[in-house]
C-alpha cells in the first residue's frame, strides 16, 4: 500500500500556513504592506534600464552579486567582506537561519515579531523560545536577557524597529543583548531609517556574534526589485554565506541599487516626508474617539479599535486597504497601515472619523 504524500513531506509543514495578504495587493489607497509611497523617478528608471539593456541576458550573473555588495559596502563605509546581498531580505533570512539553526537548536524570538522568523524555525525543526512583549507592545528587555541565559539559546532574532508592533529597542539594549549572550544575534533593521534609535551596525566588528539585516523595500522604495543585505564581521559572514543560493540576485538588482545609492538624496527626502506625515497622522488619530494609536518608530502606525474586522472591511469598501494584525499576540483588534501620500493619509483619517466606534475600547 502506497504511503500518502503527506508522509513524504517535511512534518513541519503541518504547522505552517501559506503566506497570504488579506484583502489582496490592489486598492485605490494601498497602505497594507509598509511600502514607500514614492516610486523611483522615471528619469532614474530610464537610466537603470538603459544600462541593464547592455548586459548579456544569455549569461549567468556573478555567483554572488559582487557589484551590488561593493556598492553597499562603500555606501556604509565598511569592508566588502562584511556584506552579503540577497534577493530581498527574506531570502537572506532563509540563508542565515539555514546557517545557524537545525534540529535541537534553540532560537529566541520576541512575541510578537515578523512571522517569517517562526516559520523558518519550524521548518528547520528548531525549538522556539518565545519572550512576550509588554502590554504596551514594547520589548521586555529584561525578560529577553534572562531567558537567553536560562534557556542557553543558540540564536536570537530581534526586529528593531519591530514589525508589526512599530516599537524599538535602544542601541544600548541591543548591545547588551549581544554582549550578554554567546548566541548568534540577528538584528533585523528593516525600518531603521525611520527610527529614533541608532543602528547597531557600527558594532559588527566589536561583537563577533552580531548579524545585521537590511532591506531595500521600505525607505529605499525598491520592494518590486527585491534587494536585501546582511552585514557581519568577515569571519562570521564567510560561514553564513555557505548556504547562500548562487545566482539569486540579477544584474538588474545590482545596477538598481548602485544607481539609487548614488542618488540617495531621493531616499532622505522621502524619509523626511514620511516622518513628518507620521507625526501628523498620530496626532490626528489621537483626536478620534474610539481609536487608540500606538506611538511608532517605523513608517507605519498601529491602532486598536473595538472591532478590527468591521473597521478593516469598512475601509476596504471605501477603497482603503490596511492590514488586520489582530491575530498577533497582544494585538487583538489592532490594524496596521503605513504612511501614504498626503491625500491618502487624509482619506484614511476622514474614513476613520466616520466609523461608529463605541465610547471606549474594552
Amino acid at each position: 500500500m502506497k504511503r500518502g504524500i503527506e508522509c513524504l513531506l517535511n512534518p513541519a509543514l503541518q504547522n505552517i500556513a501559506t503566506y497570504k495578504v488579506e484583502g489582496g495587493q490592489q486598492a485605490e489607497v494601498k497602505l497594507n504592506q509598509n511600502e514607500s509611497p514614492f516610486d523611483v523617478p522615471m528619469w532614474l528608471k530610464e537610466e537603470i534600464v538603459g544600462e541593464f539593456i547592455k548586459e548579456p541576458w544569455n549569461r549567468y550573473p556573478d555567483i554572488l552579486p559582487y557589484r551590488g555588495m561593493h556598492a553597499y559596502a562603500e555606501f556604509l563605509g565598511i569592508s566588502p567582506e562584511s556584506v552579503m546581498m540577497s534577493n530581498g531580505s527574506n531570502e537572506m533570512l532563509y540563508t542565515i537561519f539555514l546557517a545557524c539553526l537545525g534540529p535541537g537548536r534553540k532560537v529566541l524570538i520576541p512575541n510578537t515579531s515578523f512571522s517569517l522568523y517562526e516559520k523558518l524555525a519550524l521548518l528547520l525543526q528548531s525549538q522556539i523560545v518565545s519572550v512576550p512583549m509588554l502590554p504596551n507592545l514594547d520589548f521586555d528587555t529584561e525578560a529577553i536577557l534572562r531567558t537567553a541565559q536560562d534557556e542557553t539559546v543558540d540564536f536570537i532574532v530581534i526586529s528593531t524597529p519591530n514589525n508589526p508592533t512599530s516599537k524599538s529597542l535602544t542601541f544600548d539594549e541591543v548591545r547588551l543583548i549581544a554582549e550578554s549572550s554567546d548566541a548568534i544575534v540577528l538584528v533585523d533593521e528593516a525600518y531603521i531609517e525611520f527610527s529614533r534609535q541608532r543602528s547597531i551596525l557600527e558594532l559588527i566588528n566589536e561583537l563577533p556574534n552580531l548579524v545585521v539585516l537590511r532591506t531595500m523595500s521600505k525607505a529605499i522604495a525598491l520592494a518590486g526589485i527585491r534587494i536585501g543585505f546582511a552585514i557581519a564581521n568577515p569571519t562570521l559572514m564567510a560561514e553564513i554565506a555557505k548556504p547562500k543560493i548562487p545566482f539569486a540576485s540579477s544584474r538588474l538588482a545590482e545596477i538598481t541599487i548602485t544607481k539609487v545609492l548614488a542618488n540617495y538624496s531621493l531616499v532622505t527626502d522621502a524619509v523626511s516626508f514620511i516622518l513628518h506625515e507620521r507625526e501628523k497622522l498620530y496626532t490626528a488619530l489621537c483626536s478620534i474617539e474610539g481609536v487608540e494609536p500606538f506611538e511608532s518608530d517605523t513608517n507605519f502606525l498601529i491602532i486598536r479599535v473595538s472591532n478590527a474586522n468591521v473597521v478593516f472591511q469598512s475601509l476596504r469598501s471605501a477603497g482603503i486597504l490596511v492590514r488586520n494584525v489582530s491575530n498577533y499576540h497582544l494585538m487583538e483588534n489592532c490594524l496596521r497601515f503605513n504612511v501614504g501620500l498626503v491625500d491618502e493619509n487624509q482619506r484614511l483619517i476622514e474614513n476613520l472619523r466616520c466609523q461608529k466606534f463605541p465610547c471606549s475600547i474594552p
